[in-house]
């Protein structure tokens, strides 16, 4: 699903060319990169679909570096016997793409892209199964215009007939950057190269497959200008502490959920019930004497108490017992909600998670929660809108700087910020930043970050370290939902009980490295293509 080599940074296109000009600067010649490039790929392509090439295939070249790749691509299917047409959508511009080009067209028939009279008499589509986009690459934006427009809108209709994209580095069309996708075509795979560009984890769906390949950046992949890592299973399995054969349910801690409000027990029980999931010892589920009984029924196995009235109640049934608290799911939102939070942060002094409505209590008022928080191990989990309302940013402007946005919260609060979406940021207040992009949209429905709630508090209480315990659960919480996704390929029809029936299996992640030349792989989540 997703697995990992070294470790791979996301990266905007400045950045990503930063890290060519690295190499380059350290002695690797830029021709060398394309060559490695566009090898790698055909080596990948060749694999992955292997039924579609005795069709041939059918390669769109822009005029830049990925132009170059593209040839390189071309050249190596051609020696291996594949039949290959190149469609020269803009003549090679740059030194590089000219040179493999000169070495690729003895091997190759070339095409026009517009449907036209192509140089031997044929035109695009002419049977091939498989199209590969290599026309823009990390360095472009806006929208194609021109000859590369048109071949755009030549290669859609070819894939609704069932013809399988193939693009070089990023879809022509897509931002890098941003992810604004402009009227592309999309891919079934995406292969990249050295790192992950932020517009692939934005526009998913325009990409498909994502496939980082090494072409030899080395350590100039991992340049120290502070891009975000990208979570990956081997990364979860090596920081997820074993429960030992001797653990007893103390030493697998204990973890206090408040929340429940009137008419809201079910959150609370979501929470629990991802936390036995995911390993706890015990759990104490403090909710509204409304809730008392529908938790008691539910949830069996949770200790529970009414909502603290005094100080002495949160040390009594809290800060004596816990050794995370998590506040908010379904918390309610009103006054008594405010003073029930500020009064179990002022008694309990430990680790906490807060989670929507802990959240959202503090809407424009992050002095008043940073206070409360006293800079002790904390998690905060908002999604979008509940960031917007804590900060007073607006949420297109939080989608569109979904990367950056946390840190100011972060640095002020001393507390990990957990940024839902797709995908998802978790930022330390030191600045780090570690990226997890395994969800699906089955977990956009409520009570999904009930579940995650539940299941960063649970290792938090385990791991002692906030930042690692969030990118943990919240990469395993996306891999339960992709487990789901790879049992039907649509979210209609399943539910939050299927992705908690699947953490057993989510948890049960191995370190282990994926094959060279693949240093990260993301599955495509909307294709039906199975």
């Amino acid at each position: 699903m997703l697995e990992s080599g070294p470790l791979v940074r996301v990266v905007t296109s400045a950045e990503a060319t930063a890290r060519d000009r690295a190499a380059i600067d350290a002695g690797v010649p830029s021709r060398a990169l394309m060559q490695r490039a566009g090898a790698a790929t055909a080596s990948e392509i060749a694999l992955r679909f292997h039924d579609r090439l005795n069709s041939g295939v059918l390669v769109y070249a822009g005029p830049g570096n990925n132009g170059g790749d593209a040839w390189v691509v071309a050249r190596a299917l051609a020696a291996s016997g594949i039949r290959v047409r190149v469609a020269e959508v803009v003549p090679a511009a740059t030194p590089d793409a000219r040179a493999e080009r000169a070495l690729a067209v003895p091997f190759i028939e070339r095409a026009t892209h517009g449907g036209g009279e192509s140089l031997d008499g044929g035109s695009p589509g002419r049977g091939e199964r498989l199209v590969i986009d290599g026309m823009l690459g990390t360095g472009s934006s806006g929208a194609p215009r021109d000859e590369i427009g048109r071949a755009l809108a030549g290669i859609r209709p070819m894939r609704e007939r069932g013809v399988a994209v193939v693009a070089l580095d990023i879809p022509t069309g897509v931002d890098a950057t941003t992810g604004q996708v402009h009227v592309g075509a999309r891919a079934d795979v995406t292969f990249t190269y050295g790192t992950l560009k932020r517009g692939h984890l934005i526009a998913r769906a325009a990409c498909g497959r994502i496939v980082v390949l090494d072409i030899g950046l080395g350590a100039h992949a991992e340049l120290d200008d502070g891009a975000p890592w990208m979570v990956s299973g081997s990364w979860v399995a090596r920081r997820v502490p074993d429960i030992r054969v001797d653990a007893h349910k103390g030493s697998r801690k204990k973890l206090a959920i408040v929340g429940g409000g009137d008419g809201m027990s079910g959150a609370p029980i979501l929470a629990a019930r991802a936390a036995w999931h995911s390993g706890v010892g015990m759990v104490k589920l403090v909710v509204s004497r409304e809730s008392l009984d529908a938790a008691r029924r539910s949830e069996p196995r949770s200790l529970t108490a009414a909502w603290p009235a005094s100080e002495a109640d949160v040390e009594r049934d809290i800060a004596r017992w816990a050794d995370v608290v998590a506040i908010g799911p379904g918390l309610g939102a009103g006054g008594e909600a405010r003073e029930l939070v500020e009064r179990v942060l002022h008694g309990f002094g430990g680790p906490v998670v807060l989670d929507a409505d802990a959240i959202n209590i503090f809407s424009s008022d992050v002095n008043a929660l940073a206070k409360l928080l006293k800079g002790r191990p904390a998690v905060l989990t908002p999604h979008p809108m509940e960031f917007g309302r804590l900060t007073g940013t607006g949420v297109d402007e939080v989608l569109a700087r979904r990367f950056e946005v946390a840190l100011p919260l972060a640095k002020h609060t001393q507390a990990v910020v957990l940024l839902k979406g797709q995908p998802t940021i978790v930022t330390s207040p030191g600045g780090q930043r570690w990226v997890s992009a395994s969800g699906t949209p089955l977990l956009a429905a409520a009570g999904s970050g009930d579940l995650l709630t539940g299941m960063v508090g649970t290792l938090l209480a385990q791991m002692g370290d906030p930042h690692a315990a969030a990118a943990c659960a919240t990469w395993v919480h996306g891999r339960a939902a992709w487990l789901v996704h790879r049992d039907g390929s649509s979210p209609r029809g399943w539910t939050l009980d299927d992705v908690i029936a699947r953490l057993p299996r989510a948890w049960a992640v191995r370190a282990r490295h994926s094959r060279y030349p693949v240093l990260l792989e993301l599955p495509d989540l909307a294709s039906r293509r199975r």
